[in-house]
């Protein structure tokens, strides 16, 4: 924004003014910005526009999850989920249109991948949750949306910045969360340039059950990947890492693996968030049963870890975990690689 204004002729500070006003006032009409010269303000409009995403559908759960539909260019949509709690409200944000990493268990990966969004997109999901929930301050964001956010490094980390900048959204570094499954050289660079809150897509102990759920692993072993997760919290005595762990029955969730993933994370400050299992259709696995996530979780907190289950929240608007799909123009073609084999099974 200073660079804007400078290359201009103007005063760099008149970049920080106007990043004020449409991120901390939601203003978006430079003639509304009344500390800015009238002449300023007329040269603006002839040059610049404020754009912000159009909504196209609008939810709301009956727990109070409200999920937002996004209307992108070429017809790609996205899906923006916003949580109230008691003493808390979260944003859950996308970082791409669909997902080029084909977890098994995630809907949002089964509609395939067309790119990244920009800066502007990723945080403009921010500015219309302000605007649209004025009664309920934002307290955090989570980059837990539609895509993987570390594929996307460059426009996440500036969007990251602009949610934690006073000029705009002014959130603390422990109430921003990246969620990663696991791309370890982009994870290392994340520590050299951001201080944000990281949370890592788990959902396994070992490495070949990993290799099914989630691919990544394959190139990202957890050898590799957990080293990087303890590198990017050393020095902060205040922080762990958040794995997520979604509970799928039969596969993840016995108290065999539970004491496996023990002896996976004993060194580690780590947090566990066991998700139950959201269905979607094609999916192929089950929710666990209740009395075994417990059973589960009472195995990693009688060893000193702690584990917590997550409730499961917009569940009857498709907006809980894994259940995020908005509208993807495929350009990997794996929608129809996953049709296709639905065909070959039903045969």
């Amino acid at each position: 924004m200073e660079a804007f204004f400078g290359g201009r002729g103007h005063k760099p500070f008149h970049g920080r003014q106007v990043l004020k006003w449409i991120h901390k006032h939601g203003v978006t009409d430079f003639a509304a910005m009344t500390d800015l010269g009238k002449r300023l303000r007329t040269e603006l409009e002839t040059v610049a526009e404020v754009r912000t995403p159009e909504i196209v559908i609008d939810q709301q759960s009956r727990d109070g999850t409200h999920k937002w539909l996004l209307e992108l260019d070429c017809g790609n949509r996205i899906e923006t989920v916003f949580i109230p709690e008691e003493g808390r409200n979260t944003l859950c944000v996308s970082s791409q249109v669909g997902c080029a990493l084909d977890c098994r268990f995630c809907s949002t990966a089964q509609q395939g991948f067309n790119r990244n969004l920009s800066v502007a997109e990723i945080i403009g999901q921010v500015w219309v949750a302000v605007r649209q929930k004025p009664d309920h301050p934002l307290t955090n964001v989570v980059m837990m949306g539609m895509g993987e956010p570390l594929a996307n490094f460059d426009n996440v980390v500036r969007a990251m910045s602009l949610m934690q900048d006073d000029l705009a959204y002014g959130l603390s570094k422990y109430r921003v969360t990246l969620s990663t499954a696991g791309i370890v050289p982009a994870l290392r660079r994340l520590r050299e340039v951001s201080d944000v809150s990281l949370a890592v897509s788990l959902h396994a102990p070992n490495d070949a059950l990993r290799d099914e759920l989630v691919p990544i692993n394959r190139k990202y072993p957890l050898g590799e990947l957990l080293p990087a997760c303890r590198a990017f919290i050393a020095g902060d005595r205040r922080r762990k890492v958040t794995f997520e762990y979604v509970m799928l029955d039969g596969v993840n969730d016995s108290d065999t693996q539970a004491r496996e993933l023990v002896r996976l994370l004993r060194d580690l400050p780590a947090k566990l968030n066991l998700i139950p299992f959201n269905p979607f259709p094609g999916s192929g696995y089950r929710t666990s049963p209740p009395e075994r996530v417990e059973a589960f979780r009472q195995v990693l907190m009688g060893s000193g870890i702690l584990a917590v289950t997550r409730k499961t929240r917009g569940e009857d608007i498709d907006a809980a975990c894994g259940q995020l799909v908005g509208r993807v123009q495929d350009r990997s073609r794996r929608h129809l690689r996953i049709l296709a084999e639905s065909r070959l099974v039903a045969c």
